[in-house]
C-alpha cells in the first residue's frame, strides 16, 4: 500500500470552516483524506502550525523548505517524494495514485 502525506501551510485549522468564510478546497481535502482513511489507505496530513516538528524531522520536506520557503506548502508526499507542491491533491490525483476510483 502507498503512503501519502500533506504538509499543510501555518493555518488555525485544517477543515476551513474556522474563519469567517468557508475554504471549499480545505473542507473536500478533509473529506477525502477521512473517505481513504476508511478504506485504509495510510494517509497523514500536518499543519505547520500545530506540528512544526513533523516538518523538520521529514528530511525531504526540510529541504524543501530551506530552498523554496513556506510559499511551497502545502506539499505532498507519496511513498516519501514530492508529488504535488502548492496545492492540494484533486481526487483524480489520488485515484490515480492509489489505483482506486473517484
Amino acid at each position: 500500500m502507498r503512503k501519502i502525506e500533506i504538509f499543510d501551510p501555518a493555518m488555525c485549522c485544517a477543515t476551513g470552516v474556522c474563519g469567517p468564510a468557508i475554504d471549499p478546497e480545505l473542507l473536500r481535502i478533509a473529506v477525502a483524506i477521512d473517505n481513504l482513511k476508511e478504506k485504509g489507505v495510510d494517509i497523514s496530513r500536518h499543519g505547520l502550525s500545530n506540528e512544526p516538528m513533523e516538518f523538520i524531522k521529514n528530511q525531504v520536506i526540510n529541504d524543501l523548505l530551506q530552498k523554496e520557503g513556506a510559499e511551497i506548502l502545502p506539499v505532498t508526499l507519496l511513498d516519501g517524494q514530492v508529488a504535488k507542491t502548492k496545492g492540494y491533491p484533486t481526487n483524480q490525483e489520488f485515484s490515480d495514485w492509489l489505483g482506486i476510483p473517484v
